[in-house]
């Protein structure tokens, strides 16, 4: 499998190159081909059916990340900064764009595809500002009616000494809060790691969807290995018990879609998976914005108290 997606990534690299080029007829010609060829490679990749293998796919290193899906999803992108109380968190990016013909307020949490931007973004885990900084622009929204999309991709919210002391959980427990009363239609996914409290405080939304290759758990698997049978290395049997795939969330109704991905995952196809993600925004979008207010919040109140209901 190793040299068909070092062949796959070569390929893809050929076919990049050659797009920056004039587009003569011979160019064209060889894109084809190597089109043709990819499809083909792709074929060949195993489909990843173990949990373990989606955690693996979800954390992947050259996985798209939120500010690229900004960058191609979205027309008019302005970024607002800051939470008005304390500074700017990195790892939050929120402003407001263009979706199709949707003007809507995208918040998404920023992670790196280099250790170098990782660490800019703090591995994309947020401080209490980055939600405080979420929540004011949710408010804004709201203010302007805007719709509200949330991108999620976080192993969890950051558990550092200064963001326990300036109030994660606080911050945290007054998105769910405020979250749930929004007037605008709401939409998050998962595009990445969906980890902990660090994702369900920018979740609570009248449309929830996965990508194919992501998860969404109340902690990692390593966790909760370390938590369950005090050894961490037991991290894939985890994975497994947890239930923290798309299928298996669909099933039990915690999300609501899955979009599918390229063959081979996200991180082989980029913008296919990035029209995907922008086909999908703007049908949702526009049915969201045929329902009137108080149908919309009664609908996304009773999606959350389903959570957990028993059923024979």
């Amino acid at each position: 499998m190793e040299d068909i997606v070092i062949r796959l990534e070569a390929i893809e690299g050929a076919i990049t190159h050659l797009k920056t080029l004039e587009q003569t007829p011979d160019i064209i010609d060889e894109m084809a081909r190597l089109e043709k060829l990819a499809t083909k490679l792709r074929k060949k990749l195993p489909a990843e059916e173990k949990a373990w293998d989606k955690v693996v796919s979800a954390r992947k290193l050259d996985r798209p990340r939120g500010n690229f899906y900004i960058e191609m999803i979205t027309t008019d992108f302005i970024e607002c900064h800051g939470d008005r109380s304390f500074r700017d968190d990195p790892a939050i990016i929120g402003g407001i764009g263009k979706i199709g013909e949707h003007t809507v307020t995208l918040i998404v949490q920023g992670k790196g595809n280099t250790s170098k931007e990782n660490m800019a973004r703090n591995f994309g885990m947020p401080h209490p500002e980055g939600y405080r900084k979420a929540l004011r622009l949710m408010k804004q929204a709201e203010k302007f009616n805007r719709p509200v999309v949330c991108l999620i991709d976080t192993p969890g919210a950051y558990c550092g000494l200064g963001a326990e002391e300036r109030g994660q959980g606080e911050a945290i427990a007054r998105n769910l809060m405020e979250m749930a009363r929004l007037k605008v239609p709401v939409i998050a996914g998962i595009i990445g790691e969906g980890g902990s409290g660090g994702a369900l405080a920018l979740a609570v939304a009248d449309k929830v969807f996965m990508q194919e290759n992501t998860i969404y758990s109340i902690l990692s698997p390593e966790g909760f290995a370390s938590i369950l049978w005090k050894d961490a290395s037991r991290a894939k049997e985890a994975a497994e018990k947890m239930k923290i795939t798309a299928p298996e969330l669909l099933n039990y109704g915690i999300i609501d879609d899955i979009i599918l991905e390229p063959v081979g995952g996200a991180n082989l196809d980029p913008v296919a998976a990035a029209d995907a993600l922008k086909q999908y925004l703007m049908t949702q979008l526009t049915e969201l914005k045929k329902q009137g207010e108080e149908e919309r919040l009664s609908s996304r109140y009773e999606r959350f108290r389903r959570f957990g209901v028993i059923t024979q």
